[in-house]
């Protein structure tokens, strides 16, 4: 319950405020004093648990991106089945979003975090179950596949802090939440690049044994400290009239090309040092974790600048200067430039995490800026305001998995690129090409004049 709930007209009774684990039956952000007296305290509560069990979640997910460096002979996976090993987590994880997005109205945001975390446990024990010379291809497919449960906690984690935070807060709560998540895949491979450094190639099991109980402290801090909102409720319409409007397509494929790029280079990119430059797995280790890092920390900047100069100037020039990077990594590859080869992928990794806090503030922008003009049109303000924000948390939900799902699209061109090809050549193209057409389609959908432009896009 909220510290004071409303009796009459300009009377309130005093309640008790709400304890850590309760559920919440009344919640008002929006009423500023409220939310200075008790909301600040209590959202804040739930974001940092929040933030630890789908950092976690990320963490889970790219396992296998730090799992296959531990892949040796003895495994017989050769180059193409590894990025297979990769691409799997990533579909399952891009599906996954989009039921998780819903699991939190239903069941309540402590209770699926409860949960969430603690299917964390099962890709991580059959891992340490089965991850040794000898496994079949078939079983280590099926266990990275269930590590695809990690990719799902975004999407539900998002869901529940927006709920908990007033509107002029949501951006800097949300992009905390995301960040935070985000560096999960820097983590679990800065932790691989210690396991291989001081125990060797022949020990990747060492690595659940950290994030085992680090995933049990995760559910049971949810389960005591966090709390449901009661009033929570899903519209399984909004996700149905957002599919029909373009926006949600086009906002798709440029999330495709942000976060698709995160999450899929921090997938594939330390293989990609393997099989290109022959590195070994312990030089492949020293540096994959750094472009994750950066991406992640860089995001909520991406954000700041899309409310400074408006999120589609910002997301074009982002595609613009990925562009430039997938050339240059394309040339590096080319000329077999090492340098030059890691300053581009770090360079698309920085891009990326900035693209996906200036793409993810263009979403409520967009319908904002269609409310206006329906208002303008005559249109009730409450009820276009209120359709704005209906139709803005349907297409984050829906960008969540698209763009999830780019990251599989990443391992997929690279498996062929070295299969058909014997080098990445052919996956830098694609990557080149991409990119050019999402800066096309944001200029033409969202800054070229005319009278059909958005304003405040």
């Amino acid at each position: 319950m909220s510290a004071e709930t409303s009796t009459g007209a300009g009377n309130t009774a005093v309640i008790s405020p709400p304890r850590p684990g309760a559920a919440i039956t009344d919640w008002h952000p929006e009423d500023e004093a409220f939310w200075e007296r008790e909301g600040s305290r209590t959202a804040r509560r739930n974001l940092i648990l929040s933030i630890f069990a789908e950092h976690l979640g990320f963490s889970v997910w790219s396992l296998w991106s730090v799992f296959v460096l531990f892949l040796g002979p003895a495994y017989h996976v050769d180059p193409a089945g590894k990025f297979f090993l990769t691409t799997v987590p990533t579909v399952v994880g891009s599906v996954l979003r989009l039921p998780y997005t819903f699991a939190v109205a239903k069941f309540g945001g402590r209770n699926w975090t409860v949960f969430s975390a603690s299917l964390l446990l099962v890709p991580c024990i059959l891992a340490a179950l089965v991850l040794k010379p000898g496994v079949s291809y078939t079983t280590l497919m099926i266990v990275a596949a269930v590590a695809g449960v990690g990719g799902g906690n975004f999407a539900s984690s998002m869901a529940n802090i927006n709920a908990f935070y007033p509107d002029r807060l949501k951006g800097a709560a949300l992009g905390l939440n995301a960040g935070g998540g985000n560096i999960g895949v820097a983590v679990v491979q800065l932790l691989g690049l210690l396991v291989l450094a001081t125990a060797g190639i022949a020990h990747p099991r060492l690595l659940l044994g950290i994030y085992i109980p680090l995933v049990v402290i995760a559910a049971l801090g949810a389960a005591l400290f966090m709390n449901n909102l009661t009033q929570m409720r899903n519209d399984k319409r909004a996700m149905r009239d957002a599919t029909k409007d373009p926006h949600t397509w086009i906002m798709s494929l440029l999330y495709i090309g942000t976060f698709g790029s995160f999450i899929g280079f921090s997938f594939a990119f330390g293989q990609v040092l393997q099989v290109q430059f022959k590195w070994t797995p312990r030089q492949a280790a020293d540096i994959v974790w750094l472009g994750p890092l950066l991406g992640s920390l860089i995001r909520p900047v991406g954000g700041a600048l899309a409310d400074r100069i408006g999120g589609a100037k910002v997301t074009f020039t982002n595609f613009v200067l990925m562009t430039l990077a997938a050339v240059l990594v394309f040339v590096a590859s080319q000329q077999k430039s090492l340098p030059l080869f890691v300053t581009g992928f770090i360079l698309l990794f920085v891009f990326s995490g900035i693209g996906n806090g200036s793409a993810y503030k263009m979403i409520p922008a967009i319908f904002r800026a269609k409310a206006n003009k329906a208002i303008e049109g005559g249109a009730d303000t409450a009820l276009a305001q209120r359709e704005a924000r209906r139709m803005s948390g349907a297409l984050i939900g829906i960008a969540a998995a698209t763009g999830a799902f780019g990251g599989a699209l990443v391992n997929f061109a690279f498996r062929e690129s070295f299969l058909t090809y014997k080098s990445g050549n052919a996956a830098y193209i694609g990557f080149i090409a991409f990119y050019g057409l999402c800066f096309l389609v944001t200029w033409t959908v969202y800054l070229r004049p005319g009278t059909r432009k958005l304003t405040g896009v």
